[in-house]
């Protein structure tokens, strides 16, 4: 298969660039974007794909996070929710408002709290889009239908919803189209100073297409952005240093039958003191999500949820909805490990989700080290890291970001209806569903994948469940797919409906067209 020449892995021993990044979650490929749209050479390394670890395994919200007032967050709070603004706008294909109930159960937080705190999140924030919060009565339908008899109090209020995986791949496509290098399958296994730069030891991941060979390369400047491994991967490198840690803090979700109908998302109080949402997902279910668990090191390779974690969720639901739930009701779960700053707090779910950016020596060549943040603050993050490694790195533009549109982002006048009517018009072969979820998925790029074809036939081999062959040689080409996985669950959730024969043809198709 003729690869797009943006997505090349060709790195050659020895050459130089000005910033290497290590890590494709969110905060590597969003500062990739930052620097490569300034006019900086960048290169990122991913040990495996993007968005495979944390940035796949979060809530799926842009949001400025109610719960954290009561911790005082408020700059963080206030960040957030300007953010949520922007992305909602520059990424208004792969997000939406969504508004949240917040029904009052008896011995929750007292109604006067909350009212103060929704007031603060609509106003914090500064001038925003999405409706503000006020009361409601839980036995109107719209708003509490499936809920337990005994609510009928409550509160709704708006954040937004968003696809965090593709979120992840659209930073790095649009990193790759203004000139930075995006290699996955390959892991950083050293690093040393000569002179003013850094001499970096690269390998390929044997279990992944990538590097075709170890081999080391230069850089002006290095980020690590390695997530849960980022406490670790500087270990032994001379002249570095870091203060202070990463608490590593497992978050679990569980996948259900949907548990009510509309398109409204809940947020449960627990008597613990934590929050649990519910949201509609996928139109047929429900996430449920989520915990906060303390773990060790060894767990951040391949977390899993456990048996009290997904006891622990479907007894937050069931406290609230008539449908009841157990552990053989869930069709998928998912956990993902959370870097957060070691800031000395043992209560996993009072760590703060604000970020750190650290630099690790005193003289040129500089590294950055990422610890903490959030989904809904990594653009932010990545015009913080540039302002941090400015002196290190060569003269650059300014920032960017917050006005650009993410690939496909660019929809017409009428917003998301307006043009997945338009995709419906120009191609009636496709099926409803998989006209919208495409529209989502691509954006204005859907073109490029249905290109002429003018009816089903013509996008080439029928995998099931929406999915073609036009639809896999593109995420191929252009979204650094090269696994099952990669396309059933980071690049699409087609997997929740898929069969285990879906994934077996497309891992032959795979391996006879790559």
């Amino acid at each position: 298969m003729t690869q797009h020449p943006a997505l090349s892995s060709s790195v050659q021993d020895g050459e130089a660039v000005d910033l290497l990044i290590v890590g494709g979650g969110i905060n590597g490929v969003g500062i990739a974007r930052d620097a490569a749209g300034r006019g900086l050479s960048v290169l990122l390394v991913e040990r495996d794909d993007l968005a495979a670890h944390t940035s796949s395994a979060s809530t799926k919200l842009i949001h400025g996070g109610l719960r954290y007032l009561e911790y005082y967050e408020f700059r963080l709070v206030r960040e957030s929710l300007q953010e949520r603004e922007r992305l909602i706008h520059i990424a208004p294909h792969i997000s939406w408002p969504l508004r949240f109930v917040l029904p009052q159960p008896k011995g929750g937080r007292p109604g006067w709290m909350i009212r103060i705190g929704l007031w603060l999140y609509d106003h914090i924030g500064g001038k925003q889009s999405l409706p503000g919060s006020h009361g409601v009565d839980l036995r109107d339908p719209r708003w509490g239908e499936g809920l337990k008899p005994g609510l009928t109090r409550g509160f709704v209020y708006s954040d937004a919803w968003v696809d965090d995986a593709r979120m992840v791949v659209l930073n790095a496509i649009d990193a790759s189209e203004r000139g930075a290098r995006i290699v996955t399958g390959t892991a950083m296994t050293g690093a040393r100073v000569e002179g003013e730069e850094w001499v970096v030891s690269l390998a390929p991941n044997p279990s992944r297409p990538g590097l075709a060979a170890p081999l080391q390369v230069r850089a002006k400047a290095v980020v690590n952005a390695a997530g849960p491994w980022a406490g670790n991967l500087l270990d032994g490198v001379d002249g570095v240093t870091r203060e202070g840690g990463i608490t590593l803090v497992k978050g679990s979700h569980i996948v259900v039958p949907q548990l009510y109908s509309g398109d409204h998302a809940f947020i449960l109080q627990q008597d613990d003191g934590r929050i649990v949402f519910t949201i509609p997902y996928e139109h047929r279910y429900t996430l449920v999500g989520t915990t906060d668990v303390l773990v060790a090191a060894d767990q951040r390779d391949r977390p899993q949820i456990s048996p009290e974690e997904t006891s622990y969720l479907c007894a937050a639901a069931n406290a609230y909805f008539t449908r009841e739930i157990g552990p053989d009701d869930v069709v998928r779960s998912y956990s993902g490990v959370r870097p957060l700053y070691d800031d000395g707090t043992a209560d996993a779910k009072a760590i703060t989700r604000d970020y750190v950016l650290q630099l690790g020596r005193r003289s040129t060549p500089q590294v950055l080290s990422v610890l903490g943040g959030k989904l809904t603050t990594y653009r932010r993050l990545a015009e913080h890291a540039m302002d941090e490694l400015g002196p290190w790195l060569p003269r650059h533009g300014d920032g960017w970001t917050d006005r650009a549109a993410l690939p496909g982002g660019d929809l017409p006048a009428g917003g998301f209806a307006a043009f997945l009517a338009s995709c419906r018009q120009r191609w009636p072969f496709l099926p409803a569903d998989v006209a919208e979820r495409m529209a989502h998925a691509y954006g204005t790029r859907i073109e490029r994948i249905i290109g002429a074809a003018s009816d089903w036939a013509g996008l080439g081999r029928d995998f099931g469940a929406g999915l073609t062959e036009a639809e896999v040689r593109y995420l191929v080409t252009h979204e650094w797919a090269r696994t099952a996985e990669d396309i059933l669950w980071r690049r699409t959730k087609l997997g929740l409906g898929a069969g285990p024969e879906l994934a077996q043809e497309l891992t032959d198709w795979l391996a006879a067209n790559g």
